[in-house]
C-alpha cells in the first residue's frame, strides 16, 4: 500500500506540540534519528545514440531512515527533498523523488538540445566537429553536518554545466530546529535591529583574513565588487559561532570562488536571541 502524506502544517504543529508537551528536556540528539543515502549514477545520451554527446547525473541524497517520531522523519524528508530537488518533488518518497528528478533532467536535456544538434549537424561541413558544450553534467551531494541535541545542519552542494565557458555550483545549508521542527532564519538567531551591526563584523573578520587595512582594500581585491556584503540566509550554526556561507558570484568574481566568513559567539552575543538551540550552541 503506498505510504499516505499528511500536510507540512499539520506536521509541523503535532510535532511541536509532543515536544513541548516533554517539558525542557532535551535528548542529546533529538529524535534519535538515523540515516542512509541514495545513490544514483546516470548517463543518457542524445538520440539513445552512443556516439553523441551525452549528460550525466549523479546524486548522492542524505535522508532520516529511522526517528522515534514518525512525523519528525517525515518532516524531514519535505525538507531535505525540497532543498535538494525542488517543493515540487516533496510530496514523494525519496526514491520515488530522485527517480522523478532524473527522469525529467534527461528528458529536459533531449528535448532542448536534440532539435539545436540536428540543426548543428545540417550546417557543419563534413567532417566538421560540433561543440563539447553538448555534454551536460549534473552533481547533487548532500549530507548531514551537525546533529546535536535540537539542531540538524543539512547541506546541499550542487555542480552543474549546461554549456559556456565553465559550470557553476554551489552549496546551500538548512539549520533546522527540531523542537519547533522548521528551519532556522536570520531573524530567528539574532534580535533587535541587529544587520548593520553583523555587517559591520562581517567586513571586520574578511580584513582580518585578508589582512586588508579597510574596506576599500577589500574591494580592490574584489569582495564586494557583485553583490552587497550583508547577512544572508545562506548560513550555519554550530558550537563555534554562525558562519555565512556566500557561493560564487554572490559578492566577489568566480575567480575567488566561494567566502566563508564565522562569527564567533563571543563577538555576536549582544545580539543572539534567547532560542533554545542558540543557548545550547553557546
Amino acid at each position: 500500500m503506498k505510504k499516505q502524506y499528511v500536510s507540512l502544517p499539520i506536521i509541523i504543529l503535532s510535532v511541536s506540540a509532543f515536544l513541548f508537551s516533554c517539558g525542557d528536556k532535551v535528548n542529546k540528539k533529538m529524535g534519535n534519528l538515523e540515516f542512509d543515502s541514495i545513490q544514483v549514477n546516470k548517463t543518457a545520451y542524445l538520440f539513445a545514440d552512443t556516439s553523441k554527446p551525452a549528460c550525466n547525473v549523479i546524486i548522492n541524497f542524505t535522508y532520516p531512515v529511522k526517528s522515534s517520531d514518525e512525523l519528525l522523519k517525515d518532516s524531514l524528508d519535505y525538507y531535505f527533498i525540497s532543498a535538494c530537488l525542488g517543493e515540487r518533488y516533496a510530496s514523494s518518497t525519496p526514491q520515488e523523488a530522485i527517480d522523478r528528478y532524473v527522469s525529467n533532467y534527461i528528458k529536459d536535456y533531449r528535448n532542448d538540445l536534440e532539435p539545436l544538434y540536428k540543426q548543428d549537424e545540417r550546417d557543419q561541413p563534413e567532417g566538421g566537429a560540433i561543440g563539447s558544450w553538448y555534454s551536460y553534467y549534473k552533481n547533487i551531494e548532500s549530507n548531514v553536518q551537525y546533529y546535536n541535541k535540537g539542531l540538524l545542519v543539512y547541506r546541499t552542494y550542487y555542480d552543474e554545466y549546461t554549456g559556456g565557458a565553465h559550470g557553476i555550483y554551489m552549496t546551500t545549508f538548512l539549520n533546522i530546529d527540531l523542537g519547533l521542527m522548521r528551519p532556522l532564519h536570520l531573524d530567528d538567531v539574532f534580535v533587535g535591529n541587529y544587520k548593520e551591526d553583523i555587517t559591520d563584523l562581517i567586513w571586520e573578520e574578511l580584513m582580518i583574513t585578508n589582512k586588508a587595512k579597510n574596506r576599500s582594500e577589500l574591494e580592490d581585491i574584489g569582495y564586494g565588487s557583485i553583490g552587497e556584503i550583508t547577512p544572508i540566509e545562506n548560513f550555519y550554526l554550530d558550537e563555534k559561532g554562525i558562519t555565512f556561507y556566500y557561493n560564487v558570484y554572490d559578492i566577489a568574481p568566480y575567480a575567488m570562488g566561494s567566502i566563508s566568513v564565522c562569527l564567533p559567539y563571543s563577538k555576536i552575543k549582544s545580539w543572539l536571541s534567547t532560542n533554545p538551540v542558540i543557548e545550547a550552541l553557546k
